[in-house]
């Protein structure tokens, strides 16, 4: 009973919380506030948009083709389309069950491509180690770019507040960190033991990519998906006249917001658009038009997935019936 309520907890409060978050920014909305982003939607130029969902569908075709890299040294081999189709439902199931997809895509390679499920699930694991090491790279990116502005609200003086921030996340942050993580190894505690074991997984899964046979290949396709990833959030910028001009340090910050909003409710329900304007917010881009931005980022990625997953979904067994 225990295990079954724990379970509908994982799926029911993300969307829960997504959905407190849509009614949460709703209702902070004046009509005339609604009806300034109502005319953003309108007046947003859709071509950038539809070049956002192009890089979008590019990064897919890049992580199913980077697979490849990581099945080909147990012997299996499976076709690139039943590949491509197998990320499209995962990311499509994700958006409802988190964590879902990567079964499903496991199942699915299995099901078509005859490759045991232990395996491939080990090699999707394998990636997210490789993706979890690109979001966290992205993220000191993001501290480092925004030292000054993390300063200016700690100190009045420019010149201190640039110094002594710089100090503390490149000299401090750091040592303080390691010697945290040594103390911590000891502990016996059941979420600091798993919090260990992560921190060692993700040490030894970069150690494993640089021992692959086709390292560079795989280490390629993985900077081709997350630079696929900035450029879709790139794209849209240039949608409003309000975010068009946006600092790269802008970019990477919203970018960065973005992405882990995507933890928080299924596929950033709710949280997606609120989150990133509050982040555009720090570069003085209006409330109105960063919400908006927000929520034609999110729109057009949750279509994109939802119609290329059930696509995929009717086209599966049609296409490897065929082949058959």
């Amino acid at each position: 009973m225990v295990k079954k309520i724990k379970k509908l907890s994982f799926i029911i409060l993300p969307i829960a919380l997504g959905v407190f978050f849509i009614w949460y920014s709703i209702s902070k909305l004046s009509p005339s506030d609604i009806q300034s982003i109502k005319l953003s939607f309108q007046t947003a130029n859709y071509w950038w948009v539809a070049l956002s969902l192009l890089f979008g569908i590019l990064s897919h075709f890049s992580r199913a083709y980077r697979w490849q890299f990581l099945l080909e040294p147990m012997g299996y081999k499976p076709r690139f389309a039943n590949s491509v189709m197998a990320v499209l439902i995962a990311y499509l199931l994700n958006l409802f069950i988190p964590r879902s997809g990567e079964f499903a895509r496991a199942g699915s390679i299995k099901k078509y491509d005859k490759i045991p499920f232990d395996k491939a699930f080990g090699t999707i694991v394998a990636e997210r180690v490789a993706d979890a090491i690109m979001l966290l790279s992205i993220i000191g990116i993001a501290f480092f770019l925004q030292t000054d502005l993390i300063g200016s609200y700690l100190f009045k003086d420019k010149e201190e507040s640039t110094l002594i921030s710089k100090i503390f996340f490149f000299i401090i942050l750091p040592l303080a960190g390691f010697f945290i993580y040594r103390k911590l190894k000891k502990s016996h505690n059941p979420f600091v033991i798993k919090l260990i074991a992560f921190i060692n997984g993700l040490a030894v899964g970069a150690i494993s990519i640089f021992k692959m046979k086709k390292k560079w290949a795989f280490i390629f396709h993985t900077l081709f998906i997350w630079l696929m990833y900035v450029l879709m959030f790139y794209a849209v910028t240039f949608a409003l006249p309000e975010t068009t001009n946006l600092p790269f340090e802008a970019i990477v910050v919203g970018f960065v917001v973005g992405g882990l909003s995507m933890a928080l409710t299924n596929g950033g329900l709710g949280t997606y658009p609120v989150l990133v304007a509050g982040a555009l917010a720090l570069y003085n881009v209006p409330h109105n038009p960063a919400l908006a931005f927000g929520w034609i980022m999110w729109t057009a990625q949750t279509i994109m997935v939802i119609l290329f997953g059930c696509l995929s979904l009717f086209l599966m067994p049609i296409y490897n019936k065929y082949k058959k």
